[in-house]
């Protein structure tokens, strides 16, 4: 193991969680104004719920469970990387070290579940050595210097697997900005790839419709995006006015992130995606680093084209509305070597925490066809 490593421990002084909860037992909560027809978000008794649900967690138990796995801080590229590292528990004959990358709004926590679950599922022919990193900006992880783009992301990674734990080669799987951090190292580091199973699929970098699929499709995005799209907007265009309310507000930053959770999931929140939106509000609030995960959407602009996938890719796409009557032509335009296109049989933006089974399989099934 390289030296740029140091191991870490979640641990949050007493102050800052007296702090939050002083702030969640004077949460004001207005009436929601929201309509069926036109929702307005969560807000209203669901969020005066939400929020005593979040003073009953006991932290110190949450910091415990968290603490039972192996964490670093990483020296990558001049700022630190906070990594989980879940090795296989006995020798087989392959071991797949592998990246589980998260996106927005979550954390390294959404990938534990499926962890546990992919390294319980280990057998002599096949395991796997997981790497879960905090994105750059999210709770642990510092910003690098300059635009933090997709592809600065994917440097990042690739660092933090070659040069700070020695893996020669490796796969990914995730969605959202950490899938599309993978599908810039299966086109820049293709030789050091294994393959890269992704929740959402990539576009060629001409998005020019080349068929009426693709042309109804696009148009279907669009009117998705129009409905859905504002949160982006505005973490995009003024992410220091919004920072601010919800770096003063924990009740606000539940509502802020919880929604997302709600709208993404595969039939909105259960109890066990409620405790992990307030797992990661903690860690969000606790970190102070609401304000820089946003930093991806302020710098959007900066992405330059991808260039075509060259490692083997495979797409598990999630079940959510905006992948319906998804072309398959746009994935093998921007995948030289497209494996497979399939949908799981359910589960939203966070299949790895909503089917942790489910989802260790089909992780299973694509890697050993890799």
């Amino acid at each position: 193991m390289a030296t740029t490593l140091s191991p870490f421990r979640v641990e949050v002084p007493e102050a800052v969680l007296d702090d939050l909860r002083t702030r969640l037992e004077r949460t004001r909560v207005l009436p929601a104004i929201g309509t069926p027809k036109r929702p307005g978000g969560l807000g209203g008794e669901r969020l005066r719920a939400f929020v005593s649900r979040w003073l009953d967690v006991d932290w110190r138990a949450e910091e415990e469970r968290l603490n039972a796995y192996e964490q670093y801080l990483a020296e990558v590229r001049g700022h630190r990387i906070h990594v989980v590292r879940v090795r296989p528990p006995r020798p087989a004959a392959r071991v797949v070290p592998l990246l589980l990358l998260h996106g927005w709004p979550s954390a390294f926590t959404e990938y534990l579940p499926l962890a546990d679950e992919l390294t319980r599922a280990s057998d002599d022919e096949l395991a796997f050595d997981i790497v879960i990193p905090s994105l750059p900006g999210f709770v642990f992880s510092e910003l690098p210097e300059g635009p933090l783009t997709r592809v600065a992301i994917a440097e990042d990674l690739h660092a933090l697997m070659t040069d700070a734990l020695g893996f020669e080669r490796y796969g990914a799987f995730g969605g959202d900005i950490g899938g599309a951090a993978a599908g810039w190292l299966g086109a820049v580091h293709p030789d050091a790839v294994i393959g890269l199973q992704l929740l959402h699929p990539p576009f060629p970098a001409d998005e020019e419709p080349q068929s009426d699929e693709e042309t109804a499709y696009l148009a279907a995005l669009a009117e998705f995006d129009e409905d859905d799209g504002g949160y982006s907007a505005i973490m995009a265009t003024r992410p220091d006015t919004l920072a601010a309310a919800l770096a003063d507000s924990p009740a606000g930053l539940l509502a802020w992130i919880g929604d997302k959770w709600d709208a993404w999931t595969d039939g909105g929140l259960d109890a066990a995606t409620e405790r992990e939106v307030i797992r990661i509000a903690t860690l969000y609030w606790t970190t102070g680093t609401i304000a820089t995960s946003f930093q991806q959407y302020v710098d959007w602009p900066d992405n330059p084209p991808r260039p075509t996938i060259q490692a083997p890719t495979a797409l598990l796409l999630s079940r959510e509305s905006w992948l319906d009557g998804f072309p398959r032509s746009f994935a093998e335009r921007a995948v030289a070597g497209l494996r497979s296109v399939e949908t799981a049989a359910a589960g939203g933006h966070f299949l790895g925490l909503e089917h942790p089974q489910a989802t260790a399989a089909a992780i299973r099934d694509t890697f050993r066809r890799f």
